[in-house]
């Protein structure tokens, strides 16, 4: 039962400072459930990839899952659906709250001092911030899991990376198409 208060404790936390969405936040993620044990690294990465093929936020849907899957790899005697149920929704709830109530105490103060200096100050330090912590999402990425250990893997990973990248980047081609083509390209080449 100690690891819903953990979990608890951990999703509290990313959930008030996990600024500039889910991809900002997955260096936060990875250091409050990853670094303690709750899940493997290899499991961290392929919540990442579900997690972006699935509808809806980063943040909720690896809270999701986490929470699920969580008490059981921490403690086995804790392997009913119900206990991973129960931990999917407390996840999801506790990662939402602190934005939800962030949020709704805010929103009135901001819209009514929208001009402010100090408004207009505080959103130009996020901005930076923001695209710093995505920096670090991607970096957080490449890892083993991610591009492989074997050289032929590692180059193979790299060029599809740097193709999808150039692909979505300089042409107008849809990125749900560059994404259906890295699958059906890793299924050949892996």
């Amino acid at each position: 039962m100690s690891i819903y208060l953990k979990l608890i404790w951990s999703y509290l936390k990313i959930g008030l400072f996990g600024f500039g969405g889910g991809y900002a936040m997955l260096a936060l993620i990875e250091r409050e459930i990853v670094t303690p044990g709750y899940i493997s690294e290899q499991m961290f990465t392929d919540i990442v990839a579900i997690s972006q093929m699935t509808p809806g936020p980063i943040g909720i849907n690896s809270a999701t899952y986490i929470g699920y899957v969580a008490p059981h790899t921490v403690d086995p005697s804790m392997s009913s659906p119900l206990w991973g149920l129960f931990g999917s929704v407390l996840c999801t709830l506790v990662v939402v709250l602190p934005s939800f109530l962030l949020v709704a105490y805010t929103s009135h103060i901001i819209a009514r001092h929208k001009d402010s200096v100090v408004i207009k100050g505080i959103f130009a330090g996020l901005r930076p911030v923001v695209v710093g912590l995505i920096a670090s999402a991607a970096l957080l990425l490449m890892n083993a899991a991610n591009f492989g250990s074997g050289t032929y893997q590692v180059a193979w990973s790299i060029g599809l990376c740097i193709a999808a990248f150039c692909t979505v980047y300089f042409t107008k081609v849809h990125p749900i198409l560059i994404i259906i083509l890295a699958g059906i390209a890793g299924l050949f080449i892996y």
